[in-house]
């Protein structure tokens, strides 16, 4: 084992995101991350999107994708799935922030020292104000 355990490959769905929970140490918070799942395996990212960073990718149920993509459904921006890079939309030229991960035996495994793992699911509440509107006020 590489790490702590988050989840098989095979719950990593092919057409959304799994959600998991990391603590961060040097911020002393706790946050979102995502896996998506690629031809030769999983990746993993921050559950935030560029443009706003307190607005999640994914909501609870799934990051909405498309041909590859994961799309912010707040913003329409929309990040390649395998570079975390913002190709259209208000963050176009940022990238998503990586979570590094082992795969060993069909098992996920958190391997980002950055990071500890802390749970599965979303977080009960960390500031994301769940606006669908693309207007800043």
């Amino acid at each position: 084992m590489t790490g702590d355990r988050i989840t098989s490959v095979d719950e990593i769905p092919n057409d959304s995101t799994f959600i998991f929970r990391v603590y961060d140490p040097a911020e002393e918070t706790e946050k979102e991350a995502i896996l998506t799942q690629l031809e030769d395996g999983p990746i993993g990212w921050l559950n935030y999107c560029q443009h706003y960073t307190h607005i999640k990718l994914d909501k609870g149920s799934g990051a909405e994708m498309r041909n590859g993509e994961i799309i912010c459904t707040n913003h329409g921006a929309y990040f390649e799935s395998d570079t975390g890079y913002c190709n259209f939309g208000p963050c176009e030229g940022a990238y998503l922030n990586d979570v590094k991960i082992t795969v060993e035996d069909g098992t996920v495994y958190l391997s980002d020292d950055r990071y500890e793992f802390r749970g599965l699911g979303a977080l009960e509440s960390d500031g994301d104000l769940g606006s669908k509107s693309n207007y800043k006020f």
